[in-house]
């Protein structure tokens, strides 16, 4: 039994423990107990959210915003399939099927007022429409409950359709490259793929529809795997969020490389020499 972390906000003292084990995927230990660090609710919280008629100038606005610095707390990008869909099942008739971007802004009611106000010409420079803001909480989750509703609105899509839902994570500067890409992959395999993502750190999702017919698994995985290739070739990760799991260890020398895997396995087999931790999972063979 071990204790890996503290109550300070930083260390610079040995190895970092709890990084290491957080990060393993049950691979390296069981971890028995955990620490919240709480944080203050802001003083005023803001949303927006706006509409572009093509995903270029939507992506367009989220490198921008980032670029300049401007203190978003939340960007999450929606295609306009997720749209449609998220239109459908949640009765939004306010939204049109479009590429759609939501905002939210934390701090003071002046600072998010100004950060709004900073986003919005943003985005009216790149063309986007329908600008809507709110600070009432009712307000703020009507302007995001297409993306709260965002799975169950793609599985009611196609409800005879099983779901792969996969990530990737690119470097801000190469986001544009990444989201129209996997459009274009998307569009290539002929599936039904919604995507939806927090763009403001480069890391989105795509909810693959998988057909019910013979084939149609192998048909998903193909795509997934295209996703993932293309995010990194250009510099990203094979995923943001999700894990490595079973699915995703065939990426990880192409990400790392030989030398970092080798490093991994000596770990893994001097914290776990009987090899009983989550087997099979992380590490390719």
């Amino acid at each position: 039994m071990i204790r890996t972390g503290g109550r300070v906000r930083k260390s610079s003292t040995g190895y970092d423990l709890t990084r290491l084990f957080i990060g393993s995927e049950g691979t390296l230990g069981i971890i028995t107990e955990i620490q919240l660090r709480l944080h203050g609710i802001p003083e005023a919280i803001s949303a927006a959210t706006c509409q572009f008629q093509d995903m270029a100038r939507a992506v367009e606005t989220v490198i921008e915003i980032m670029q300049i610095g401007v203190p978003v707390a939340r960007i999450e990008l929606l295609d306009e399939v997720q749209v449609e869909a998220c239109v459908a099942y949640s009765q939004l008739n306010h939204l049109r099927p479009l590429p759609t971007l939501f905002f939210e802004f934390h701090g003071t009611p002046a600072g998010v007022a100004e950060q709004a106000a900073q986003v919005e010409a943003l985005a009216l420079d790149n063309g986007a429409e329908g600008f809507a803001w709110a600070t009432d909480a009712d307000d703020r989750a009507r302007l995001w409950r297409a993306r709260h509703d965002a799975y169950w609105a793609c599985r009611a899509m196609r409800p005879t359709y099983g779901a792969l839902i996969t990530d990737t994570i690119v470097p801000i500067s190469r986001l544009a490259d990444a989201v129209l890409g996997v459009k274009a992959d998307i569009e290539a395999s002929g599936l039904l793929a919604p995507m939806v993502g927090h763009v403001g750190d480069g890391n989105f999702h795509t909810v693959i529809l998988v057909p019910p017919e013979e084939g149609g698994m192998e048909r998903a995985w193909a795509l997934d795997r295209a996703i993932v290739a293309r995010g990194l070739a250009l510099g990203g990760s094979c995923s943001g969020e999700h894990g490595v799991g079973a699915g995703k260890r065939g990426f990880l020398e192409t990400e790392h490389g030989a030398g970092a895997l080798a490093v991994m396995r000596s770990v893994k087999a001097a914290l776990d020499p009987s090899g009983i931790l989550n087997p099979g999972k992380l590490l390719p063979d």
